[in-house]
């Protein structure tokens, strides 16, 4: 089993979102997106020497906990166009 679960990670992220409004993540897919999207930022960065390799874990695991302790946000694809 995955420590945090799915559910407890879609929990976090849609946690700022008030009663009546749609929620920013309703499926797996849109948490596994946003985590590896995250987790190829953090190679990224340990490729350009921002990071030090040593205290990274693997970057996928970094990119769960991130999501999970609220350090990263998921925009909706409406906001994520606009700010392209």
């Amino acid at each position: 089993m995955l420590h945090p679960s799915y559910s407890d990670l879609m929990k976090v992220v849609n946690s700022g979102v008030e009663e009546g409004e749609e929620p920013v993540v309703n499926s797996r897919y849109s948490i596994v997106l946003a985590t590896a999207k995250r987790a190829r930022q953090i190679i990224a960065r340990q490729s350009k020497g921002d990071l030090d390799v040593r205290t990274v874990s693997k970057p996928l695991s970094k990119a769960v906990a991130e999501l999970n302790e609220g350090k990263i946000k998921i925009l909706p694809e409406e906001d994520e166009t606009a700010e392209e």
